[in-house]
């Protein structure tokens, strides 16, 4: 039986945590004082540059006469414009992630041969380790998704006998082994979760060499392991929207600054996915359904503009949902007029919202698009201009495909561990000094006095 006594707030820690509160609360006119970018950004929200990649470039303003002006954002993996790379995989009738694996991990996008060559590496690395599966994920099932990727992954460094080498061949072979097996890890976690504490049947469904990532995650959730075309195709888009976005984002940083220290890729990847599960990371898209639930009980006509408008209002004054004062999926730290991943993701959504018999949400979705930036304008003094993210978008796509809420962030990870990998291989190329950015303490000096005298 376990003692939870041990996890109990006590008055004791209430009066500890104040004290600690009281005694590490800053000014915050010496941030202005000392011109500190918060968040290593300056006022606009723009990002202090700390590095150089070639691996991604986000777009969102122009300069014309020496005067910068914003634009309709654009998302380029390795100069490759990500719009372009959508269109070319669904002309062709292929999946996307794997292609996009291989462009942001060497560089180029693969010839025929050589994206053959990526799929069936990543189709070898899909099994996991022996009786790792019984032993790590089924008996000790978490009801966060994220913790257990994350402790699986710091597991697996047991399991490799080359776990510390951090050679690029070496890293190499991690990484790709990383991008084949957080998918598996992922689905597992939530079987088990499922069935251990919801009581659900368990189910373990294998992995098939032949299938996609996204059709891979598909055939493992579900139990029949049926999934339509159009949903695999949407949800290997949303892959390849998330693959990567920026060497300066949270996770993507965190695992620039952890690698710099010459630690090993277990260590840098689970670092990467403690950031991510930051719900001002990568939780942003629960948070959007969430309030789209809210709404939807809250106002009695979908198509009644000003009903919306009043609701989103409500939110900014945090009179509803959370009480947060957000509007949840929209804005973001770079794009100001749009985002290009929520351009692209907006006219394959309302394809599924038809096929699943979705679209009056579609529209409500569409709307509060649209009027939410007008409500924010005249509601808030901003820098730029507000726009819907990939976030709005996404968490509705993973409501149609019936995936579960605890697997959003999870499937941002298994995109996204591909960015990181791509990093993590930059900075062990282009090696520097350990990051180590600075910080100025404004504490004054105290005299130290023996215990016997202090107060």
């Amino acid at each position: 039986m376990q003692n939870n006594t041990l996890y109990k707030i006590t008055p004791e820690l209430e009066e500890l945590s104040r004290l600690c509160s009281e005694n590490s609360t800053i000014n915050k006119d010496l941030y202005t004082k000392y011109d500190v970018k918060r968040g290593l950004r300056d006022i606009n929200g723009k990002g202090v540059l700390a590095g150089l990649t070639e691996i991604s470039e986000i777009c969102s303003s122009v300069t014309v006469d020496g005067e910068t002006h914003p634009c309709d954002g654009k998302l380029y993996y390795r100069g490759v414009d990500v719009e372009d790379i959508v269109n070319g995989f669904i002309h062709d009738g292929r999946f996307g992630f794997e292609e996009v694996v291989y462009l942001l991990m060497f560089g180029k996008l693969p010839t025929q041969q050589q994206f053959e060559q990526i799929n069936r590496l990543l189709a070898s690395y899909r099994n996991l380790p022996h009786y790792f599966t019984r032993d790590v994920i089924l008996k000790a099932p978490s009801s966060d998704m994220m913790n257990a990727l994350a402790r699986s992954v710091l597991t697996l460094y047991s399991y490799d006998p080359q776990a510390d080498d951090t050679s690029l061949p070496n890293v190499l072979r991690q990484c790709l082994q990383l991008i084949a097996t957080f998918p598996v890890i992922s689905v597992y976690s939530y079987q088990a979760y499922n069935h251990y504490r919801r009581n659900q049947s368990l189910i373990i469904h294998s992995p098939q060499p032949q299938l996609s990532t996204a059709e891979n995650i598909l055939y493992m959730l579900r139990p029949d392991s049926r999934y339509t075309q159009l949903e695999a195709k949407l949800l290997d888009m949303s892959l390849v929207l998330h693959a990567e976005h920026g060497g300066g984002n949270n996770s993507t940083f965190t695992t620039h600054v952890v690698t710099s220290s010459g630690t090993d890729t277990y260590s840098a990847i689970a670092a990467a996915l403690g950031s991510l599960k930051g719900p001002k990371h990568g939780g942003a898209n629960i948070k959007v359904v969430r309030m789209f639930e809210d709404m939807e009980k809250n106002i009695s006509d979908f198509s009644d503009e000003d009903e919306v408008r009043s609701y989103l209002t409500k939110l900014l004054h945090g009179e509803a949902f959370d009480r947060s004062g957000l509007i949840y999926g929209m804005g973001h730290a770079v794009y100001s007029i749009s985002d290009p991943r929520a351009r692209v993701f907006k006219g394959f959504v309302e394809k599924l919202s038809e096929e699943k018999g979705r679209l009056k949400e579609f529209r409500l979705y569409s709307m509060v698009e649209r009027l939410a930036p007008e409500v924010i304008a005249q509601e808030r003094r901003i820098y730029k201009g507000v726009s819907a993210n990939v976030d709005f978008y996404s968490g509705f796509v993973y409501s149609m495909l019936d995936l579960p809420p605890k697997l959003f962030t999870p499937i941002f990870a298994i995109a996204r561990i591909a960015g990181w990998s791509a990093h993590r291989m930059e900075e062990l190329v282009n090696p520097s000094k350990i990051i180590r950015p600075a910080y100025k303490n404004v504490h004054s000096r105290v005299i130290y006095t023996d215990i016997a005298n202090r107060k």
